[in-house]
């Protein structure tokens, strides 16, 4: 199955997209995400851009509603939403078109173009894909229960990160479900869905519909 950034991002739909040319697999980019923001805020535009914290970054047409907390180092791109109850804790580099909503936590992250975390989500130590959405409830847990190292599971392959703290690598348009759980260093090829309430692991091709561990189908399957 496909596990490079080239095989999950269109890298047109991120600033972060020169950043991620430098690596082969998306989990190794996430250890750079402060030092990157840090770096891109520093050339924005004040025209664009107003710096409303310490190190956060926020387009001047992105709307900000009250009652919510943003950290640096933090970019907000343009005409993205942050709702009532955000709760951005730093190192999120957040793109153009985005809804980060109510009792949405954010750390250690980027969302690509278009994304959607609109509904008491927590995503962390993640990279979401241009328009993924995550359903209402959906979360990305990313240490394991022993505190050891995060392995990703490719079929019978196992890839060590070298991270203890990994969360998921979701592709393009990727639908996560209601209420789901993605797994430390889940992997969702682009195109694909989440069934809701579902708790996943491991590796998800593209162009699939995750049904329930052990019952993923390709889409074009489908009747």
């Amino acid at each position: 199955m496909k596990l490079t950034i080239n095989d999950l991002y269109d890298l047109s739909h991120s600033m972060a997209g020169d950043y991620l040319k430098g690596f082969t697999y998306p989990w190794e980019a996430l250890a750079g995400i402060g030092d990157l923001i840090m770096e891109i805020g520093k050339t924005l535009s004040a025209d664009e851009y107003d710096h409303p914290e310490e190190n956060v970054w926020m387009a001047k047409d992105a709307k900000r509603y009250p009652n919510n907390y943003i950290a640096g180092p933090c970019i907000i791109g343009h005409e993205t939403e942050i709702r009532p109850g955000a709760f951005i804790r730093g190192n999120a580099l957040v793109g153009n078109n985005c809804v980060v909503g109510n009792s949405t936590e954010l750390k250690n992250v980027i969302l690509f173009d278009n994304v959607q975390v609109p509904h008491y989500n927590y995503v962390g130590d993640s990279i979401l894909g241009y328009k993924a959405h995550m359903g209402a409830g959906s979360i990305t847990s990313n240490v394991k229960s022993d505190k050891k190292p995060v392995i990703i599971h490719n079929g019978d392959e196992r890839i060590e990160t070298g991270r203890k703290k990994v969360g998921a690598l979701v592709g393009d348009r990727v639908e996560v479900g209601c209420n789901s759980v993605l797994n430390p260093g889940t992997v969702i090829g682009r195109d694909s869905n989440v069934y809701p309430v579902s708790c996943v692991r491991g590796v998800i091709p593209a162009n699939s519909i995750y049904k329930a561990a052990g019952n993923i189908v390709d889409k074009d399957e489908q009747i």
